[in-house]
């Protein structure tokens, strides 16, 4: 899996758990999910994400593309 497959992995279950626990233990879980939703907003406009930074750091490559090889 790439890092782009990650991030939408952990963004979603993020929201998910953050809705769940929201509607089973506190409202205030609510912020949680509002906060994932800026970050999503502002990646999508800086094409910056903290957690993207956090996985390449921990060694997911970027892409499934394989590097094209040129003729000599």
């Amino acid at each position: 899996m790439n890092v782009e497959r990650f991030l939408r992995l952990i963004a979603g279950s993020f929201v998910l758990l953050s809705v769940a626990l929201g509607y089973f233990v506190s409202p205030w879980f609510l912020a949680f999910t509002a906060f994932v939703g800026l970050n999503l907003v502002q990646s999508a406009f800086t094409n910056w994400c903290p957690m993207m930074s956090v996985l390449r750091k921990a060694g997911v490559r970027d892409s499934d593309a394989q590097p094209l090889e040129h003729a000599a």
